[in-house]
């Protein structure tokens, strides 16, 4: 997981992350990498706070095309509407796609 210092949404974000690993039965942690500068964001393709991937791919669908690299938080638009955090769905889909490669 990615993310930027002080991120209201880190810490569910990573609960997120847990237990779609634990509920996948992956014993694997969840890494957080804090992103400083605008280049850390450019280098790592972060789109904001929090970022969370599965073996380097973003778990937002459609997040692989976008390019707007910063230093802020993230807004994802889910089935239930905006918010902070990704939706749990995409985190265990991701799961699931990473275990099949």
């Amino acid at each position: 997981m990615l993310t930027i210092a002080g991120c209201p949404n880190a810490a569910t974000a990573i609960a997120i992350a847990r237990r779609s690993l634990s509920d996948a039965g992956i014993t694997a942690p969840v890494v957080v990498l804090e992103i400083a500068t605008r280049e850390e964001a450019v280098a790592q393709r972060f789109l904001g706070s929090p970022t969370v991937r599965v073996n380097g791919v973003d778990v937002e669908p459609g997040a692989d095309t976008r390019t707007d690299f910063v230093l802020s938080c993230r807004i994802f638009r889910t089935s239930s509407g905006y918010s902070g955090v990704p939706a749990g769905d995409w985190v265990a889909s991701a799961l699931a796609t990473s275990a099949r490669r």
